[in-house]
């Protein structure tokens, strides 16, 4: 089962305007060249974990798979590669460096979607 603070992100990021859900891919692919593709790497979730997460973020965006590829052709599969990257680095935090993290979730900071704050964070309060 997946925690709450994952499944809100997910919640709320599937809600997105389509335009917000493409600028957090844009955000995304341009991070990979700061560290993104390792943290990426750093933020595996398990099978089952894995398997739920995907089945959330899939029932959310497919009923909007056609009003998303209006707006850009592939944005129906950005969106889904661009909020399953985050909430895998939201369930995994514990795991991540604070700039693993960092880098993951900022594709949706300033978003209007709650973003958990990474453990170390909570340590320095």
């Amino acid at each position: 089962m997946l925690e709450a603070a994952t499944v809100t992100f997910v919640e709320e990021a599937t809600a997105l305007a389509p335009e917000a859900l493409a600028e957090a891919f844009g955000r995304l692919v341009a991070l990979r060249r700061e560290g993104g593709k390792e943290a990426s790497r750093a933020a595996v979730p398990s099978a089952a974990e894995n398997s739920e997460l995907d089945h959330e973020i899939r029932s959310a965006l497919l009923p909007r798979a056609a009003e998303l590829d209006a707006v850009h052709m592939g944005l129906h599969s950005d969106a889904r590669a661009a909020i399953s990257t985050t909430a895998r680095a939201i369930l995994k935090r514990g795991k991540l460096t604070p700039e693993q993290y960092r880098v993951l979730v900022e594709p949706f900071v300033g978003s209007g979607v709650e973003i958990p704050r990474h453990p170390s964070q909570d340590a320095e309060n």
